[in-house]
């Protein structure tokens, strides 16, 4: 596949115009077992100090935050559970912002994502969640603070999709009333979005 990256000056830009902006596009993983990508299909903003879901909410800095508090366009990846899961970094130097991938519609080495997945229920359960893209795509913690432009983790033109709905977002119960803020997109006919 032809190496072609988004410009780094798209992600300089609020994390909720971020957000939508990359529902359609290709996320990509290159490994030496192969590469792995998909059209994203779902994503989250957390919107930064005065976002009581985000990790950076009241300015909080510390090492596991500190790539968001950069330049737009690296990648910010940390632990849930067992899970890693991939965000990209929005905004400006100073507001830490990012993005949630939550889910993916496979198109490239979808034999390898099988083989990372194991036994699952059909395709739409290979990337149909952030910790499960994360695994199918070889997504890992050491991506933290790679510049999403180039290899072996980019994101790319993708296609258009007819449209995008907005919706509360998945797993804040903790977070008041930022988790009834419609800051989830998603592409309404994916059989891939992880939950309607």
């Amino acid at each position: 596949m032809e190496f072609a990256p988004l410009p780094l000056e798209f992600y300089a830009k609020p994390s909720l115009q971020l957000a939508e902006q990359l529902v359609g596009k290709l996320l990509v993983k290159e490994t030496e077992e192969g590469i792995a990508g998909g059209f994203i299909v779902e994503t989250e903003a957390y919107v930064g100090p005065e976002d009581r879901a985000a990790h950076s909410y009241n300015n909080r800095r510390t090492p596991r935050t500190e790539v968001m508090f950069g330049p737009a366009g690296y990648i910010y990846t940390y632990q849930m559970h067992t899970h890693c899961l991939v965000n990209v970094v929005a905004a400006h130097v100073g507001e830490p912002q990012a993005v949630l991938i939550r889910a993916v519609e496979p198109c490239i080495g979808i034999e390898l994502m099988r083989q990372r997945r194991g036994t699952v229920k059909g395709d739409r359960e290979l990337t149909s969640g952030p910790g499960k893209l994360c695994k199918a795509l070889g997504i890992t913690m050491k991506d933290y603070g790679h510049c999403v432009i180039e290899r072996p983790l980019w994101i790319g033109e993708g296609k258009k999709y007819e449209r995008i709905t907005a919706g509360p977002r998945i797993g804040i119960p903790n977070s008041g009333e930022a988790r009834d803020y419609p800051w989830r997109f998603y592409v309404e006919s994916s059989p891939y979005v992880s939950r309607r």
